[in-house]
């Protein structure tokens, strides 16, 4: 037989994340894997099975026994033809419901109407929730298509389109139009209802050993519940703002923690940065002094190279322009001789007039046998 029609999600998308965990994480419904067939599943719903919302009631924890088995229909795939059989069975109105629950999670929105006009106007009376309230299937039915919340939980969302033929199509049935409220929409979020979880993290896993959203009215409609006198009221209120004050004290001491954590992040951070930093200019200073050293000592060995070819060109100009000792001595004997004639042409040979006048007088010599000479344009006697 041909499956039915689904919207294409994966099965741990129909459902909120929060009961989808809580179902998944539960005993009993891995105690479901035993069941293997349709009719097993259908049994086991007629025997344990009491109502249809999500959660379980009262003081326990936990999806409920029919969301748990619906899932199991989840992983089973139905048919057109097993749909069809838990649509009209007669045994239990809850094989029913968990039928028309299954098409408003897995069908496509497209089909829905196909699926639920037959049972409109069904007459057939039950309690879906756990507050004793009666209903007919056709107004639960109505329900289903027109709400988007389920109690405690979502529905995948209805396009646009979609609900606005729905809804012209039940004004053409001459059918209320309007949510009538025995799924929980209506009176969603006042304080006879529960609160749904505000998120994941406050939300009710039993692996955790948290607590799933209850409802008000099934607190106080419970029998332990009613045996409850105003003392034990009251010690249970000091109770929970003790536990709430202990719960703050850790946050705040948590938060303390955090942060003190995250200065201390950030001062390493501030630190690391220092040092880069101071690294970073020791190096670049360390590169200027080697850059200003290598220029000084390139320009001191210019210089020095310099000074060196200017003074040997000095050297060989100088040599170059003095006159050599031989030509200086050359020179000065030829002037000397030139005086001592001009002398003797002024003043006569005075050696042959000291012979003449005889050996008389005689005038002592040097022993060296050298002669006074005057020299023209000297300054000294020899």
């Amino acid at each position: 037989m041909a499956e039915i029609k689904s919207s294409g999600r994966s099965i741990d998308q129909l459902l909120e994340k929060v009961l989808c965990m809580n179902i998944l994480s539960s005993d009993y419904f891995r105690d479901l894997l035993r069941l293997k067939t349709f009719h097993e599943v259908i049994d086991e719903i007629y025997v344990t099975v009491t109502h249809v919302e999500p959660w379980m009631t009262g003081n326990c924890r936990g999806p409920s026994t029919a969301f748990c088995l619906l899932y199991k229909f989840f992983t089973m795939k139905l048919t057109v033809k097993q749909m069809h059989g838990l649509l009209k069975h007669p045994d239990s109105p809850f094989i029913r419901v968990i039928g028309f629950l299954y098409l408003r999670y897995v069908a496509d929105p497209k089909t829905l109407w196909s699926w639920y006009e037959p049972y409109l106007k069904d007459d057939e009376e039950f309690s879906p929730g756990s507050n004793g309230r009666m209903t007919t299937m056709g107004v639960y039915v109505r329900d289903l298509l027109l709400g988007q919340y389920y109690f405690d939980t979502l529905f995948p969302r209805i396009p646009v389109p979609v609900m606005r033929t729905i809804v012209a199509n039940l004004e053409n049935m001459k059918l209320p139009a309007k949510h009538c409220g025995v799924t929980g929409e209506t009176t969603r979020g006042s304080e006879e209802t529960a609160r749904r979880p505000s998120s994941v993290k406050a939300a009710l896993s039993i692996s955790f050993g948290q607590r799933a959203p209850h409802r008000a009215s099934t607190r106080d409609s419970s029998p332990i519940r009613r045996t409850v006198t105003s003392h034990d009221r009251d010690v249970d209120l000091k109770r929970s703002r003790h536990c709430h004050r202990s719960q703050s004290c850790d946050l705040s001491d948590r938060e303390y923690s955090d942060r003190d954590r995250g200065r201390e992040r950030d001062r390493d951070r501030s630190r690391d940065r220092d040092r880069d930093r101071r690294y970073d200019y020791d190096r670049r200073s360390r590169d200027r002094y080697r850059e200003r050293s290598s220029r000084r000592s390139r320009s001191r060995s210019r210089s020095r190279s310099r000074s060196r070819s200017h003074n040997i060109y000095e050297r060989s100009g100088h040599d170059q322009n003095r006159p050599s000792p031989s030509r200086y001595e050359s020179k000065e004997k030829t002037s000397a001789s030139s005086n001592l004639a001009k002398l003797k042409d002024l003043y006569g040979d005075l050696s042959n007039q000291k012979e003449d006048t005889g050996g008389k007088d005689k005038v002592p010599t040097r022993a060296s046998g050298t002669e006074e000479v005057i020299r023209l344009g000297g300054s000294t006697w020899r």
